[in-house]
């Protein structure tokens, strides 16, 4: 196990965790969360042990309540914030894994919290889960991607209601417009998430990247494009034997 200040960085064998680990705080997303997940997901990147990522958080209240408001006007200037966000692209890199990621939540899931949580492949959550984007009531907009990450995962009348009423929803609510793919029964979250990702283990890695890759790169084409991407890694697959 690998420990930082706001993150617990968990492998074990081909699965690893992150728990976002500011309970206190409603594990809510600062500066020095950025550059904790970026190591860690970095670290992830490069390990070809690594076949399934979970991430989570501590505490019985929060996955994370969005940005550390605390740190409004102590952060570096807009320019230097966005030369760092640049060399520290925790939601690019988090994207561009080729393992499936798995965001495991419960309690307040705002702001950054769902942003990261759009950057996964597969969202489940507790039920009494509470999801929402708070940003346009504040005066300004999702800093982190969601608006274009959450039209992809639910369509954009879906996005736009929230975006723009920065309305809660509950977990119900979220599953019935494709924003979770599941609730998982009381009490059951770190199980699930540890079987989904044992799950993914059963199927070959290849094909698991394969399909990744094919869509990442498939959404910005034409369907023709994207059916020629699609054949590409097909076939390159039936090449290399992965079942």
């Amino acid at each position: 196990m690998s420990s930082f200040e706001t993150i617990i960085y968990e492998k074990q064998g081909p699965v690893a965790r992150f728990v976002l680990n500011r309970p206190r705080r409603l594990n809510a997303y600062n500066i020095q969360m950025r550059d904790d997940l970026y190591e860690a997901l970095t670290a992830v990147s490069f390990d070809s042990e690594v076949r399934a990522l979970v991430i989570s958080g501590a505490g019985d209240r929060a996955f994370c309540a969005g940005a550390d408001l605390t740190e409004f006007g102590t952060a570096p200037s807009q320019r230097i914030a966005r030369q760092v966000r640049w060399e520290r692209d925790v939601w690019g890199v988090l994207m561009d894994l080729p393992i499936p990621t798995i965001a495991a939540m419960h309690g307040y899931v705002f702001g950054s919290g769902l942003e990261l949580a759009l950057c996964c492949d597969i969202r489940i959550a507790a039920p009494g889960s509470i999801f929402g984007l708070p940003e346009t009531s504040l005066g300004f907009i999702p800093a982190a991607g969601a608006t274009q990450t959450y039209p992809r995962v639910t369509g954009q009348g879906n996005a736009l209601w929230t975006l723009l009423t920065a309305e809660r929803m509950d977990a119900e609510s979220a599953l019935s417009i494709g924003l979770i793919s599941e609730i998982t029964p009381e009490g059951g979250l770190w199980d699930r998430s540890e079987e989904l990702a044992r799950d993914f283990l059963d199927s070959g890695a290849e094909a698991l990247r394969a399909v990744k890759e094919a869509m990442r790169r498939g959404l910005d084409l034409r369907l023709e494009e994207g059916l020629d991407v699609e054949a590409g890694l097909a076939y390159g697959l039936l090449g290399a034997g992965d079942r």
